[in-house]
């Protein structure tokens, strides 16, 4: 059973960095993609980043190039999402997923993904 847990979420100002992690088990971590999304309240579930099973393919929502940066460590079976420049519109729970296909190239699309963490609470104050 695949089991996913994001922490590192948090209370932070505007302008400032959270790093949020997920650590993956149940699965051959190394072969599938990875991502985050995010969920606002009263707002859909979005994407925000993923990353290929490699790690050598990464993908951003616009509102986020630039200022978050996803990254695997497939030893440790860990993904992580460094934020910097954090914005009030950044505010939301985010969400770790796992690619439902091995090897693939790290998808967009929410139902391309399989299993889902908990999420963790990113607040984020003007």
């Amino acid at each position: 059973q695949v089991q996913l847990v994001e922490s590192g979420g948090g209370l932070v100002q505007a302008g400032g960095s959270l790093r949020l992690s997920c650590a993956a088990s149940g699965l051959t971590f190394s072969r599938y993609g990875m991502g985050w999304f995010r969920q606002a309240p009263g707002k859909e579930r979005e994407f925000v980043a993923t990353i290929s099973w490699k790690g050598e393919r990464t993908n951003y929502v616009d509102a986020v190039k630039g200022r978050f940066t996803i990254s695997r460590d497939n030893a440790k079976n860990m993904v992580y999402l460094q934020m910097n420049s954090l914005k009030p519109e950044d505010t939301a729970v985010y969400y770790c997923a796992a690619d439902r296909i091995a090897y693939g190239l790290g998808p967009t699309l929410r139902t391309a993904f399989g299993s889902w963490g908990q999420g963790t609470q990113v607040t984020v104050s003007s």
